[in-house]
């Protein structure tokens, strides 16, 4: 008896089995062909394209008016804006191990050449916000490196290339505007 309860069962798993089977084809058959896609608004027939990413060099919009520093934490990148609102430079620097928050400070102190924070000579010192003790300012290494700091030091040099350095140090003078970005 027990042999012939289990062929029922079988036959009864295989059937449901092949039933779900089927209307699993026929539900796949019946699907429109607009699911999964993103919906096209009707109003539109342009075709949709990804956007566009911004122009890594435009300067940021939310940086202020008039000649100023802006430097972009997220991006780490330095613009050198003239009274007319132009960028008059824009180039790429090695952040420090602190950054500045976000806000509008301006040069308070330069030296031509000193010792960095971390040890390495530099010169074009442009310095602009201090933070929990520790000075946060731009400069060039005299060697024209642009290492990553060491990020078990606290240091507040942003680095940048010499001729980035020298372009900074005639633009950033005492009291000029620096306004960080995120």
């Amino acid at each position: 008896m027990a042999r012939s309860s289990s062929g029922i069962v079988a036959g009864l798993t295989a059937a449901a089995l092949a039933a779900v089977g089927f209307l699993a084809y026929q539900a796949s058959a019946n699907v429109p062909e607009s699911l999964g896609r993103p919906e096209q608004d009707s109003r539109s027939t342009a075709p949709r394209h990804p956007k566009e990413k911004a122009d890594p060099k435009a300067v940021p919009a939310d940086s202020g008016e008039g000649t100023r520093v802006v430097y972009a934490l997220e991006s780490d990148r330095v613009w050198l804006i003239g009274a007319g609102g132009k960028a008059k430079r824009t180039f790429e620097v090695m952040p420090s191990t602190v950054d500045p928050s976000p806000g509008e400070y301006s040069v308070t102190t330069r030296s031509g050449k000193v010792m960095g924070s971390d040890g390495v000579p530099v010169e074009h010192v442009v310095r602009f916000a201090n933070v929990d003790g520790v000075t946060i300012g731009f400069s060039a290494a005299t060697d024209g490196s642009t290492p990553k700091p060491d990020p078990m030091k606290q240091t507040g040099g942003i680095r940048e290339s010499r001729a980035d350095g020298q372009a900074m140090w005639e633009f950033a003078t005492i009291g000029v505007k620096v306004v960080v970005v995120p």
